[in-house]
């Protein structure tokens, strides 16, 4: 794909800051309703002001271009104000998971020499915490309410010079802001991401594929501070003149169903986990409550019965695709009108993939190999980290650690991630693969498959299994779904070993955490 012919190539000078060219999109809607939090309202022109303002503030406060901000904030309206303030003034917000020990924040704080923190009120013990590890003591400022020892953003904004027209004069490939990978192999990666890598994201797959509207009212269960959810609710939304509502608390279902039903979002994101979660509740809306037109998937793989179940009950797909924190957010998706459930589609178009062999050869069709992927939002670098950058981004191309297959009409298939491959009986098995044949019973709610190291040190495939409402794990439901997976697949591939549990143990993102469970089969199997 030639991108410089792609479309909206027009529209991006080589002096380029996003958030002016959001302001300047939608300064026609100064009335229209931009954004709904838990406890405000505010229109576009208000959100013109306050960014404005917000960069002005920071530039008052001693804070240069390129210097970076952690953003430790739940989303609320001070969220994208702050994120897109800091980019107005080439200042570099680094929104980070709002869900994570103060360890780590020390070390974030440190990484990226951060000048200030800006920390929602609910979260200041765990950042005051982290800061008083960290070596470096950036100022620490407060999104909500405080007793007045602390600056606030609301007083930021309250006393900024009145809302200032100069911008910082970017280049499209400047450095604009930094996402954190989740850190599952070591030490979180800071992926630094530039001014046109949100553009494309939204000219690429939210307007063509997602098919976002100005009338449409938008909620993201990924929170702003993840690639998937600061797409969601801020880069396409805004880029279109959407509405977004935004939620602090934590996804769980009756969270998600009441912003679903007293806001009408006709937009929704979310994660498998939480579909899965959402069907199964009691509380699942009927579909005359919910307004919903389009909803989209990200994070994990969607179960086809999942799907299925979604669009059978609501009468809307799930839009399911693969994206990442180092392309920002997805570059292979289903669409409307093309759902093929169990797949995560096909490429979005300005996007080109490969799979390729151990040998980097492309595989044949029906072939599993590793994911690589070439587009115009994919990261600079990671901060800091030569080694990681030169095996993640290889010239054009990036490895995305994603094992896929691709079927002879181009559809691709996850089978896990890299690292996650088992070699049973000298074959391949996709832990993923087996894991959709499981949740086909109408028995397993979820599930999760690991390999278990054996007495003679040989991989097999143990299976955790979350069993839907009214089921009860027996020796017989065991042999049962053992053999409905010899039923679906090859011989060598069915799990050993099934294990029931209450619950599966899980990322701030709903991923599942398979190297815990990895953890806990070999550990059981070596106390024996």
């Amino acid at each position: 794909m030639d991108y410089e012919s792609s479309v909206g190539s027009q529209q991006l000078a080589q002096q380029f800051n996003f958030a002016q060219h959001i302001l300047a999109l939608n300064a026609g809607r100064a009335d229209k309703l931009a954004y709904i939090d838990d406890r405000e309202h505010i229109t576009y022109g208000q959100l013109d002001r306050r960014v404005r303002s917000f960069a002005a503030a920071l530039l008052a406060r001693g804070i240069q271009p390129e210097q970076r901000v952690l953003l430790v904030m739940q989303d609320t309206v001070d969220l994208p104000v702050a994120l897109l303030g800091a980019m107005f003034a080439g200042v570099i917000p680094v929104p980070v998971n709002t869900l994570l020990p103060a360890t780590d924040y020390a070390y974030m704080i440190d990484h990226s020499r951060a000048r200030a923190v800006i920390a929602s009120t609910p979260l200041l013990p765990c950042v005051r915490e982290a800061l008083a590890a960290a070596r470096g003591k950036p100022e620490l400022i407060v999104a909500g309410d405080h007793d007045g020892s602390l600056p606030t953003v609301g007083a930021m904004l309250d006393t900024a010079p009145l809302a200032p027209e100069a911008y910082a004069d970017t280049c499209a490939d400047d450095f604009a802001f930094w996402l954190y990978s989740s850190g599952s192999t070591g030490r979180p990666k800071g992926a630094v991401h530039s001014h046109a890598n949100l553009f494309w994201t939204a000219e690429l797959y939210a307007k063509p594929v997602l098919g976002i509207r100005e009338d449409d009212i938008v909620f993201s269960a990924a929170k702003l501070f993840f690639a998937y959810g600061l797409g969601n609710a801020l880069t396409f939304p805004l880029s279109v003149g959407a509405t977004v509502v935004l939620m602090a608390e934590r996804p769980t279902p009756p969270a998600v169903f009441k912003r679903l039903t007293t806001h009408r979002a006709t937009v929704f994101a979310g994660v498998p986990t939480l579909y899965v979660a959402m069907l199964a509740s009691p509380d699942l809306p009927p579909r005359e409550q919910v307004a919903l037109r389009v909803c989209a998937s990200a994070g994990e793989a969607l179960p086809r019965e999942v799907g299925e179940a979604f669009r059978k009950h609501f009468g809307c797909d799930i839009l399911d695709g693969l994206g990442s924190t180092e392309m920002l957010h997805i570059f292979v998706s289903n669409r409307a009108g093309d759902v093929h459930y169990g797949s995560s589609g096909l490429p979005v178009p300005g996007y080109d993939v490969e799979l390729r062999d151990e040998d980097n050869h492309p595989v044949v069709a029906g072939e599993i190999g590793d994911l690589y992927v070439r587009g115009p939002s994919a990261a600079l670098l990671y901060w800091s980290n030569r080694e990681k950058s030169r095996s993640t981004f290889q010239g054009e191309w990036l490895k995305s650690g994603d094992k896929y297959s691709r079927d002879e009409q181009g559809y691709l298939t996850y089978a896990g991630r890299s690292d996650d491959m088992l070699k049973v009986s000298g074959q391949y098995v996709s832990p993923i693969e087996v894991e959709a044949a499981l949740t086909a019973h109408p028995a397993v709610l979820e599930c999760a498959v690991v390999g278990k190291i054996d007495g003679d040190g040989l991989t097999k495939t143990a299976a955790y299994v979350v069993l839907g409402q009214g089921r009860e794990p027996e020796d017989s439901l065991a042999d049962e779904l053992k053999a409905f997976v010899k039923g679906r697949l090859a011989p060598h591939k069915y799990p050993r070993e099934l294990v029931f549990v209450p619950d599966l143990p899980k990322t701030a993102t709903g991923k599942i955490q398979r190297y815990r469970l990895r953890d806990q089969a070999n550990a059981a199997a070596n106390a024996v």
